[in-house]
């Protein structure tokens, strides 16, 4: 879609209404932190509209205490606040070939924030687990009927769950981003960060926690939210978690024309999983050559690297095409070629921008 012809909210590009679907343009990235307003918007149903007063968060299943918390409650225990980078599984979409369904996220469909919350662990503990969890479901308030001949009949809600040990290690209950109180729109009165998953895994609107002992098979966890994992022969259909390495030009954007023979800024981010990102490498010729960008701040866990670096643009006018290539401390770096095993999901191949000097 030309960019002329996109519809924009509060100076995000519209990837959906009903539901809600907003989309950062990815050339404003500017700090480390992404402001509120200007963070993408996943929806899967209705924004629920909740008054805190009348919130309560459950913890059931396989615990010897199971209790119910209020929100007033859940803000007097220990609190953290973590940078955390959050992706939607399907960004990138919009890139693939042949064209695929599902919301056609461009680059925009990412973020970093710092989130104020407690720790699940805390919670965890409090309702002494038994020994058969194994893995902890997060539901959230939101809900509806879906159009998906495989989903079950009648309304559900959306959940996910992630293993007992990365809900004790990291996950937090957030109930502010970036200092403020959680907008309705990213999950208010509270909502899950899964730190290096992908974000579908950050449940909003959490109303329930459920500890089980057997992995969980609902609906997004299954059917949606999973791609196949081959065992030579055999496919499997596997939930989706981790962030894969990825880096994004923010700057200059597909199609900007830049002047011949200048210094250009050339800019953006990186992120992984479980890792730091360790280099980002930019080519100017389409892949032909590769030299080393300059990071930018900071390492941290988790949250993406930016990175930046000055292009001595070609004297004579054309088109020239810009890739970027990260690597992280686990030795992971991006993929050439798009691995069709992940459907509409985990895409972070090496992707191509073009501009034109003139």
């Amino acid at each position: 879609m030309a960019a002329d012809s996109q519809k924009f909210i509060a100076g995000k590009i519209v990837r959906g209404e009903n539901p809600l679907n907003l989309e950062m343009p990815f050339e404003t990235l500017e700090g480390f932190l992404t402001p509120t307003e200007s963070f993408y918007v996943r929806t899967h149903f209705a924004i629920p509209s909740i008054d805190r007063d009348a919130w309560w968060l459950r913890i059931e299943g396989e615990v010897e205490n199971s209790f119910a918390i209020n929100y007033e409650e859940l803000l007097e225990l220990e609190s953290v606040t973590i940078p955390a980078t959050l992706e939607c599984a399907g960004n990138n979409r919009s890139f693939l070939e042949p064209k695929v369904k599902g919301v056609q996220w461009g680059l925009g469909a990412v973020g970093t924030a710092e989130w104020t919350g407690v720790p699940l662990s805390i919670l965890l503990g409090r309702a002494h687990a038994t020994t058969n969890g194994r893995h902890v479901v997060l539901e959230g308030a939101d809900g509806g009927m879906l159009e998906d001949p495989k989903s079950p009949p009648g309304e559900l809600k959306f959940a996910r769950s992630i293993p007992i040990a990365k809900a004790r290690a990291d996950v937090l209950l957030a109930y502010k981003m970036n200092g403020r109180e959680l907008p309705p729109e990213h999950g208010f009165p509270v909502r899950a960060i899964v730190p290096g998953w992908y974000a579908m895994a950050s449940v909003k609107w959490l109303q329930r926690i459920i500890v089980t002992e057997q992995p969980f098979t609902g609906y997004y966890q299954t059917i949606d939210y999973a791609y196949w994992e081959r065992q030579k022969a055999i496919a499997e259909l596997t939930p989706l978690t981790e962030m894969q390495v990825k880096a994004q030009i923010a700057e200059p954007a597909e199609g900007e024309v830049v002047p011949a023979n200048s210094r250009v800024r050339v800019h953006g981010a990186a992120w992984t999983s479980n890792g730091e990102i360790t280099k980002v490498e930019l080519s100017t010729d389409g892949g032909a050559t590769w030299t080393e960008s300059k990071l930018l701040g900071e390492s941290k866990l988790n949250a993406w690297q930016l990175w930046e670096f000055n292009w001595q643009t070609p004297t004579a006018p054309g088109r020239q095409t810009l890739i970027a290539r990260a690597t992280d401390s686990l030795g992971r770096t991006q993929p050439v070629e798009r691995d069709r095993d992940r459907g509409t999901y985990m895409i972070n191949h090496l992707l191509p921008i073009e501009v034109e000097v003139r």
